[in-house]
């Protein structure tokens, strides 16, 4: 690849060296290196978000992916202190149409690239974003590289010894160390008479705290190699499996330990967090050809026949015909028919597979965390 050069955008100075993707099936998307010059693999994906790129960057369900918005502009209102979901980075490389330089909102403290390069994340800008999405789509997703000085050949010999991403237990690199309780200074004497739920970190997103805490819950958030004896000690009101990266059916620990908490607890799952749940009932779960990830899927509600607009991020998804007798859809993706929620007939016990949560995306659904709330409440009571 060639050396580093610099050109002048306004007073901005931009990287103008060579940068490729590669992808598996040896494909190859020239561009421009920005953020960090290093590196990167991944299975690559695609984002159909118009908005909310420093949410998706932090997102841990991308853990271990190369990410590609589908919107061509990307980083034209900078990065801000309020909209992280992690404390970290979480996708492994970033690919965009165009990257913004001089970005344009009263929040901003950095630019996009600056940021990346602050984490040590690469990003490819130049390239056709709609291409790739289109190969993903009719290929399905794919493991790729980005590089600034290797040729595309090279690139792929390194690539194909990798391992696929369906082997790498991903939760493990983005679970929480330790127990930690979310705004425990501002509960003062409300402690003891708030409802506490306690969110199994697979992989979770701020958004789910600010939101249980907002709503009145004292909300702990612990590891997901914590057993369920241990979670049961803290006392919880009620449990929520949070989303998170990878495939499902690599996680044998998290499955016993929601296998030994369902029955116990009020439990609700999100994403990862209902595939798990899926798992622990002996049903089977699939990878999706190339996911659902953006803020405009629709769903529809079995029981009203409503339909809303979700915010989704997940590759893989429960088959509903495995689910246990007691057990049933609750609701179905509009785009291809796939199950997008589940609960027990009897049991305090649902999982959607969509982010009520959103950020980014439509908060049609932020009813199910209320409806948890009252749940939690009522076996509190």
């Amino acid at each position: 690849m060639g050396s580093k050069t610099t050109a002048k955008k306004g007073d901005k100075e931009i990287n103008t060296k060579p940068a490729i993707l590669v992808l598996a099936d040896g494909s190859a998307y020239e561009g421009y290196s920005f953020g960090a010059e290093a590196d990167a693999f991944g299975e690559v994906v695609f984002n159909t978000s118009m908005v909310g790129y420093q949410e998706m960057l932090t997102d841990p369900s991308y853990s271990g992916q190369i990410l590609v918005p589908t919107y061509p502009l990307i980083g034209n209102y900078g990065i801000n202190e309020q909209d992280f979901e992690s404390n970290k980075i979480q996708v492994r490389g970033f690919v965009v149409r165009e990257e913004c330089y001089q970005p344009n909102h009263y929040l901003s403290t950095k630019t996009l690239h600056q940021y990346l390069a602050e984490h040590e994340i690469p990003g490819i800008s130049g390239v056709d974003t709609r291409a790739i999405t289109r190969k993903l789509r009719s290929g399905g997703v794919m493991m790729g590289m980005i590089t600034t000085d290797k040729t595309p050949q090279q690139a792929l010999e390194q690539l194909l010894k990798q391992p696929d991403y369906g082997e790498v237990d991903f939760v493990k690199q983005v679970t929480t160390s330790a127990p930690y309780e979310w705004e425990a200074q501002s509960l003062e004497k409300a402690l003891t008479s708030l409802p506490r739920v306690t969110v199994i970190d697979c992989g979770l997103k701020y958004s789910i705290l600010r939101i249980m805490r907002r709503m009145g819950c004292r909300v702990t958030a612990v590891p997901a190699t914590m057993s369920a004896r241990a979670i049961l000690d803290l006392n919880p009101d009620g449990i929520i499996l949070s989303p998170g990266p990878g495939n499902p059916t690599v996680l044998d620990y998290l499955v016993k330990t929601v296998k030994e908490l369902i029955g116990q607890k009020p439990i609700m799952g999100i994403c990862l967090g209902g595939q798990l749940i899926s798992l622990a009932l002996g049903a089977k779960t699939s990878k999706l050809k190339f996911g659902h990830r953006g803020g405009n899927h629709p769903v529809r509600d079995l029981a009203t026949g409503k339909i809303h607009i979700t915010a989704q991020n997940h590759g893989y998804v429960t088959d509903p015909d495995t689910l246990p007798e007691g057990w049933e859809v609750t609701h179905v993706n509009l785009n291809d028919g796939t199950s997008e929620g589940m609960r027990h007939k009897e049991l305090p016990v649902f999982s959607i597979q969509y982010h009520s949560e959103a950020s980014p995306g439509p908060w049609d659904r932020i009813s199910h965390f209320e409806d948890f709330v009252k749940i939690v409440r009522k076996s509190k009571e």
